[in-house]
């Protein structure tokens, strides 16, 4: 059934703040594409994979440190955007973040999301997340194609794994 593209942004995020997976997957067309500074995936299934692989990392290590805050959605036509802030525990490190994020969308015809594109500061999450490695090295195209990297392996790994 055909929704608006400002009705799928406020699902998305309402159920990324509860770290519903299965409904944020719900949110992509077929033919999805997402990317940001760790990941770059291409269809529903990838997407959904990751959010379900984030979402059960942040429950089973930092759900109580979970936070999520989105303002400023707005869908005009196909075309769509948003702002949010994570607050989580980064599972590889333990350590905690405060990631500020801006999104922008392009939906399909039955406001499903087709390109999903997260922007945030590399520099600034990796010093949080990573420590002294990433305050000295966060800078650097070597450390982002090194996280891009663990981030692909990790994924394909946990897309492998019977679903829990």
């Amino acid at each position: 059934m055909p929704t608006s593209p400002s009705d799928t942004l406020q699902r998305f995020y309402t159920a990324f703040s509860q770290l519903d997976h299965a409904t944020m997957a719900e949110c992509y067309a077929p033919e999805a594409e997402f990317d940001d500074e760790a990941f770059s995936l291409r269809g529903r299934d990838q997407v959904a994979g990751m959010w379900r692989m984030l979402c059960s990392a942040t429950r089973k290590s930092g759900a109580a440190h979970w936070k999520l805050e989105f303002r400023d959605l707005h869908a005009d036509g196909l075309q769509g955007r948003a702002h949010w802030e994570a607050h989580y525990t980064f599972s590889a490190t333990g350590r905690r973040v405060h990631n500020i994020i801006d999104a922008e969308f392009t939906f399909n015809e039955a406001g499903l999301i087709l390109r999903h594109r997260d922007r945030f500061s590399f520099w600034r999450w990796s010093r949080q997340a990573l420590g002294l490695p990433g305050l000295l090295l966060g800078w650097s195209p070597s450390l982002k194609r090194q996280v891009r990297s663990t981030a692909a392996n990790n994924l394909r790994k946990f897309l492998a794994l019977p679903p829990a």
